[in-house]
This record gives structure tokens, sequence and C-alpha cells, in this order.
């Protein structure tokens, strides 16, 4: 064989392994809820790009906030049910699902920033702000810095804007984020299945344990890190919207009863028989809550 005809052939290999090794990545299946929504992004003043989902319309419109590590998909049950009387936004933070993966801004002042681009280019004002678990520190965390101007209302689902030190939560805090650190993944999962008293599918668990992976460890770190350091419960007492607290029967409901005492004229609800994952353990239960919430935005009050 000549020199010339083995060099082809040799490019030629190289040719079909480059493809072979680039197809996962072309032809990688694209999330369900990306077929079903409108998917897009802002960029924010740090060049950072934030996923979005958004789907239907007339108002409030409504932002859902997940929780740390998070996608923004996870609310799929309320894009399908509130995209019929609303527009829904649902978004993924930086270093989250599709958004950005960055080493910076990863404390909720930050993320804060991050929601206000989001209102501000999609034009969402006034608008109903959702936020679950670390979200709920961050829907504050968007008060205390932009105040209430650019909301309808809030609905903080089984989460907390900060505590006082304790001396037994903090040490078994602290030791989690430690095995987290040994074994990220047999952790995460772990931590998946513990979001949900309800059974769910296997195909889900998996999707939402793979997404959660899908935030760097160091950066899983740094957030988990800047959430349980910052407290923005003075910030509370500025919230003069509709509020509504929506959690789950747990061990932290003392948190969450200081956080609804704390916001003037705010709403207790507290679901039984759920997980830290409200909206997914009972999508029926909690979609009929947040109903009933919206419809009374739209009611006269004694003065009008």
């Amino acid at each position: 064989m000549r020199a010339e005809e083995k060099d082809s052939r040799r490019r030629n290999v190289l040719l079909v392994v480059a493809l072979l090794l680039m197809a996962p990545l072309g032809s990688r299946a694209e999330p369900e809820a990306h077929k079903r929504y409108k998917s897009g992004f802002v960029t924010t003043t740090d060049g950072v790009r934030i996923h979005y989902l958004e789907a239907g319309q007339g108002g409030p419109a409504i932002l859902f906030l997940p929780g740390w590590t998070m996608p923004a998909w996870i609310w799929e049950h309320q894009l399908e049910h509130f995209s019929k009387t609303h527009r829904v936004v649902a978004m993924d933070p930086r270093s989250q699902g599709d958004s950005s993966q960055t080493s910076e801004g990863h404390y909720p002042a930050a993320r804060a920033r991050d929601i206000r681009a989001v209102i501000e280019q999609l034009k969402l004002a006034p608008v109903v702000l959702v936020g679950w678990s670390m979200g709920v520190g961050e829907a504050v965390a968007y008060v205390d810095q932009f105040g209430t101007n650019d909301l309808a209302a809030l609905i903080l689902v089984d989460g907390i804007a900060g505590s006082d030190f304790d001396p037994q939560l903090t040490p078994q805090m602290l030791g989690w984020a430690n095995s987290f650190q040994l074994d990220r993944k047999k952790t995460t999962e772990t931590f998946v299945r513990e979001m949900y008293r309800r059974s769910q599918s296997e195909e889900y668990l998996k999707r939402v344990t793979e997404a959660s992976l899908a935030t760097p460890t160091n950066s899983a770190m740094a957030l988990l890190l800047a959430y349980s350091a910052t407290d923005l419960r003075p910030a509370l007492a500025r919230i003069d919207k509709p509020t509504l607290v929506l959690v789950a029967r747990s061990p932290w409901l003392r948190f969450y009863e200081e956080l609804h005492q704390r916001i003037p004229g705010s709403r207790l609800e507290v679901m039984e028989g759920v997980g830290h994952a409200v909206f997914a353990d009972d999508p029926a239960a909690f979609n009929a809550l947040l109903d009933t919430f919206l419809a009374g935005l739209h009611e006269p009050t004694a003065t009008e």
C-alpha cells in the first residue's frame, strides 16, 4: 500500500472517530419541558446567560425559582397548570440547569440580581415571585435590594430566609456537606429521594438527580455556604405585598412559622403528607392553594 493511501485511510479513521465522539453531544435528548415550552436566555450585567422556560399569557405573570442545584423544569406541573390562565416563567439560576456555569455570584444578593435581569428583560412586572427552598432566600434577597415595586405578590415554599445558630443542627449540616464532598453522586441520589414522601417513578428521580449533578461540586458548596451564612430576616418586615408561606409539615415548621410571623399580613398554609418538594409530591393540592391565593389578588379590599 502506497504511503499516500495509508495517510488517507488514517485520516478517514480519525474523522469517523471524531464523528462518533461528537454524536452523543449532537443527539442528546432534549428535555421534555424544552419541547413543550418556550426556551430562552437572558444575559446578566456580568455576562451570565440565564436560561428560562416560558408559557401562557395573562396576568399577573408568575416567576418560579427552583431550589439548590435544581432545574427550572422541576416546576413542570405548575407550568402546565398555570399557563392556562397566566404567563408563567421558570428560570435556571446561574450554575444550575441550562444556565451558564460560573465561578462567581453564588450568593443570594448576586442571584437576586439575576432574578432582576429576568423580570426586566422579559417585562414580567408586576410579577408573582415564587421561591422554593433556597429560592425563598433569593426571593427575600430580591426584596432586600430592589423593594417590592415590581412584585404583585410573593409565594415562599418550604424555605427560610435565615436562622439563629443551632448547636445541634449546624454540625449536622456540616457533616452532610462533608459527605457530599466525599461521594457527590451517592449523597445527591439520597438527597433527591428524601425530597419526596410520595412515590415517584425511578425515571423521574433519575432526571432530577442528573440535573442536580450538573451543578459543579464547588459551585454547589459555595451556594450552600453562602445561603447558610446569610441572614435576610430583617428584610421580611419590608414585604408589603400579599404573601403566602406554603410548607410541608416537618421538623422545620418552627422556622417557617417564624418566617410567616415576620412578614406583615402573610398567610401560612401547611400541607400534610408531602416532602420538601411539596409542589411535585401533591401538585393538585399545591396548585389549588395557589389558585385560591392568586384569585384573592383580584378581589377588592375594604378601602376600594
